[in-house]
């Protein structure tokens, strides 16, 4: 059996390389890397919030190159995703963008709010969500560029209690659209726990608003969480 993938979150900010070299370290697969934006509409209030500290910081698409290039340097071989919106590609230029982000270390690209069939010259995951139709889902599994995002919840991203209800119906409905494009789950992943009951459903899963809090403690204390993650994951 092949070895479910961990995906871990963080935003573009000065300390994030090195957070993104100690996840790595500790068993993480793939960092995605937060682009903040000033108006995020899938982001809860975790990354929102780091978002805004990122931005008060001078943290712009310019500065979010400089700290991809840096990770890329301290993570060579693990897949580096940016994540943002559209507006932010729109007023650097999409063209600009995807090629900027390529040559500084991006393995691929997320944009949150361009579904499948939108710009379709941008590589990128797509996502699927609960309310996705079943053309939109094909769509999205035939165009994706390497795995698809499964969207766990309808709302915002952000710790829960428990895994959500809807991600055993989205993958059973998604799975047979998809063939063999591997699918990952995200949004509301926070526990050891759940990381294992979404593993257990999917290809891989995705940890974001409590990767993002845990970080604001060091590398160290993010190297501890994400090897609770990879132990849960591989049990």
């Amino acid at each position: 059996m092949s070895r479910k993938q961990l995906v871990i979150y963080l935003v573009s900010e000065p300390e994030t390389p090195a957070l993104a070299a100690a996840a790595v370290a500790a068993g993480a697969d793939t960092v995605e890397l937060g682009f903040p934006f000033s108006d995020p509409l899938a982001d809860g209030p975790v990354i929102q919030r780091a978002s805004e500290r990122a931005l008060a910081r001078g943290m712009r698409t310019r500065q979010c190159l400089e700290c991809l290039v840096e990770t890329r340097r301290l993570v060579p071989d693990a897949p580096l995703i940016p994540m943002t919106y559209a507006a932010l590609l729109e007023a650097y230029g999409w063209e600009r963008f995807a090629e900027d982000a390529r040559t500084s270390g991006a393995t691929s690209l997320i944009v949150s709010d361009v579904p499948a069939g939108q710009r379709p010259e941008l590589r990128r995951v797509h996502l699927v969500a609960p309310t996705s139709t079943e053309a939109r889902i094909r769509l999205a599994a035939s165009t994706t560029d390497g795995w698809l995002y499964l969207v766990t919840l309808t709302g915002t991203t952000g710790a829960r209690t428990e895994l959500s209800s809807a991600l055993e119906g989205l993958v059973a409905r998604v799975r047979p659209l998809a063939g063999d494009v591997p699918l990952y789950a995200g949004f509301g992943i926070s526990t050891p726990e759940q990381a294992a009951a979404a593993a257990a459903l999917t290809d891989g899963v995705v940890v974001g608003s409590r990767a993002v809090q845990v970080a604001e403690h060091g590398p160290e204390a993010l190297g501890e969480y994400v090897a609770t993650l990879r132990a849960a994951i591989d049990a």
